[in-house]
């Protein structure tokens, strides 16, 4: 961004070329800042997906870590190990019967 300073005060003042070169140096400081701003803002946007996509890539991340210890704890489950797995083992006894309905 660059400001321009007239030759004079006023405007009215400048001959008709000076007045001709302020406008063009007008306009090519008015066509740097559009292209300045422009380029931010395609910085920023870019910044901003990137950061969108990070967000995305991590989520997903997290998620395969639950559902992985999700799985390692049905496993668990499914596969008992100590007592557990005695207590599973065991075949149930046969039922005694102590009194007769009369």
């Amino acid at each position: 961004m660059s400001n321009f300073v007239f030759a004079c005060a006023s405007v009215n003042g400048l001959t008709l070329a000076q007045k001709r070169e302020t406008v063009k140096a007008l306009r090519e400081s008015i066509k740097a800042e559009v292209a300045a701003r422009k380029a931010t803002k395609i910085a920023g946007k870019e910044a901003r997906a990137k950061l969108r996509a990070e967000k995305v890539a991590a989520r997903a991340t997290k998620k395969a870590e639950k559902i992985a210890a999700l799985e390692a704890k049905l496993a668990a489950l499914k596969n008992p190990v100590g007592t557990a797995a005695r207590k599973a083992a065991k075949k149930p006894s046969k039922v005694t019967v102590l009194k007769m309905a009369a």
